[in-house]
C-alpha cells in the first residue's frame, strides 16, 4: 500500500486525454499510475513535466508542479526511462 509524498514524472500523454506517470521514491520509480490529462497541474502538462504526489492509502490526493529547469528535466525524464527500462527487462525476465 502506498501512502506518503513522492515525486512524480509525467512519462508520456496518450491521445491528449491520459497522463502515464513514473512515481519515484529516494530516486528509483517504484509504480506507474494514469491519471485524466487535464488534471495535472498546468505547467507539468508535457513530457518530463515534474510534481509531488500525495497518495493515501494507494489513492492519489493531489499534485502539484515542482519547478525545474528544462535541460534538468530532460536529463531527468532520460534517466527515468533508462530505470523504467531496466525494471521491465528485469521483470519480463522472470
Amino acid at each position: 500500500m502506498m501512502d506518503g509524498t513522492f515525486t512524480g514524472v509525467v512519462d508520456r500523454i496518450v491521445d491528449d486525454t491520459t497522463a502515464v506517470v513514473l512515481v519515484e521514491e529516494d530516486g528509483e520509480v517504484v509504480e506507474q499510475v494514469t491519471v485524466p490529462a487535464a488534471e495535472l497541474p498546468a505547467q507539468s502538462r508535457d513530457e518530463g513535466g515534474r510534481m509531488s504526489l500525495t497518495v493515501r492509502d494507494d489513492d492519489l490526493v493531489s499534485m502539484e508542479h515542482i519547478e525545474g529547469d528544462t535541460s534538468e528535466r530532460e536529463e531527468r525524464g532520460e534517466s527515468i526511462q533508462e530505470k523504467f527500462d531496466r525494471l521491465s527487462t528485469r521483470l519480463s525476465e522472470e
